[in-house]
């Protein structure tokens, strides 16, 4: 099956240089309908070596034949004169495009498809358009039902690149099978299935063409097909196009962890050492400030970054969430409640969105924020943990925070070192590191010299 499918849409484009269009052949030539020739003639590939990146790995699994159309030089020519929009674009593409590629491949589809959020939703994975439909693949809520993906108050799995990535590729599957053409398949996703049978079957009883450009559809879907053929023109030629493609290696750039405790994004976050909105992007479908754990969630980190979340999380002994989950009695006021807590019920309305004009809770569950009404991340466990300094190397001597003439020493980085674990080493915060050695990022060089909270200079 597999096979076939790799090998279908170059037997199309065969017989299309052949025979020319797909219209009928009875039919005389109308020179107001766009014509296409669907051969490929804008890339050359060396499959003798392997591939140099994940844009080259996307490149060779090209097999949707090209659209050569009006339309789709009309968008390929709109992308080519914004290549900033398009490389804004593509970095954000750069954390996903490894894993959705490997699993396009590894069901044996066009490599295209890799390229469809680019117009879904310009890769952004917490887009939300008109319709209600949202994430990189923009389900709306029905279909997104239909393919499993949970939508309740704590998670939305449309926005989770890995759950909508397979619905998405499920659901192309399901409609190339069913039309027996990627045009059509493609329509189908953006249209809805039925819609784009129902337009076939409007030409077919007119005795018309049913082929993709032949159908009459809403503007949206006529672009549809022209913005992704753009969007591979460019991926295939980008230097034709002065669009300067950010680098992708060709290796996971995210791994997984699974959780089965509540965590605070903020306290994920500074786990793994990473900044929180780069955390929200591998991580957008948690609609909570809190990640319950009995939903079994499966975070992603940077493969970088999980070794370090995994050892700051052994090293963590406080509590991995400030807030409080609360199942409101039946005609408890939000009052009460907040008075219950000792919180003020503003918080608690803000951390709920819940209106001023609601007074009685419906019986919904509640996140209550700890620490007496605050509803930020409580991090004073973060700091050196008991004992930790003895079981430190005796090369990296610590200083304590009762030291009454502070100054600065330095710390030669070796392999494993990470600012966390420096920072409860010589007992002050990341943030403190950074700011002494100007760092903006959580990388650091073996062999370097970091300069640290100290007592005196170290040689």
């Amino acid at each position: 099956m597999t096979l076939l499918r790799l090998l279908l849409p170059l037997v199309v484009a065969l017989l299309a240089g052949c025979a020319g269009t797909p219209r009928q052949a009875s039919q005389a030539p109308d020179t107001n309908k766009q014509q296409y020739v669907a051969k490929d003639t804008s890339r050359t590939v060396d499959l003798t070596n392997p591939p140099v990146d994940a844009w080259d790995r996307i490149r060779r699994g090209f097999a949707i034949p090209n659209l050569n159309t009006e339309l789709a030089q009309e968008w390929t020519d709109y992308y080519a004169a914004h290549p900033e929009s398009v490389q804004r674009m593509a970095e954000r593409a750069g954390k996903y495009l490894y894993f959705i590629v490997d699993e396009i491949n590894r069901r044996g589809l066009p490599t295209e498809l890799a390229l469809l959020p680019f117009v879904e939703s310009a890769y952004n994975p917490t887009a939300l358009s008109r319709s209600q439909a949202s994430g990189l693949w923009q389900f709306v809520p029905t279909t997104g039902q239909y393919f499993n993906l949970k939508q309740d108050w704590w998670r939305d799995e449309r926005r989770d690149p890995i759950a909508s990535t397979y619905a998405a590729l499920d659901y192309l599957e399901k409609l190339f099978e069913m039309q027996g053409d990627w045009y059509l398949a493609l329509a189908s996703y953006n249209w809805g299935e039925g819609s784009v049978q129902r337009a076939i079957a409007k030409n077919e009883n007119a005795n018309l063409p049913s082929d993709y450009l032949s159908l009459d559809m809403p503007e949206e879907t006529r672009n549809y097909v022209p913005k992704l053929q753009a969007i591979k023109n460019i991926i295939a030629n980008p230097r034709k196009y002065a669009v300067v493609l950010p680098p992708v290696e060709n290796s996971p750039y995210f791994a997984m962890v699974r959780k089965n405790r509540d965590i605070d994004l903020e306290v994920a976050a500074r786990l793994a050492e990473m900044p929180l909105e780069e955390f929200k992007a591998l991580n957008p479908s948690f609609n909570r400030p809190l990640i319950r754990g009995e939903h079994q969630p499966t975070l992603l980190l940077p493969t970088d970054r999980v070794e370090t979340f995994n050892a700051n999380l052994l090293a963590y002994k406080g509590d991995l969430s400030s807030w409080k989950v609360y199942k409101p009695r039946r005609g408890e006021s939000y009052a009460a409640i907040a008075k219950r807590f000792g919180v003020s019920e503003a918080a608690l309305r803000r951390a709920n969105d819940i209106s001023s004009r609601r007074k009685v809770a419906s019986g919904s569950t509640l996140l209550v924020p700890g620490g007496g009404g605050q509803a930020g991340v409580q991090l004073a466990s973060l700091e050196t943990p008991p004992g930790a300094l003895d079981a430190a190397p005796s090369r990296a001597t610590p200083v304590t925070r009762n030291s009454r003439r502070p100054n600065v020493r330095t710390h030669k980085v070796r392999a494993g070192d990470t600012l966390f674990g420096l920072a409860k080493r010589y007992g002050t915060s990341v943030d403190t590191l950074r700011a002494l050695n100007n760092l903006k990022g959580n990388n650091l060089k073996i062999g370097s010299q970091l300069r640290v909270p100290g007592t005196g200079a170290r040689g």
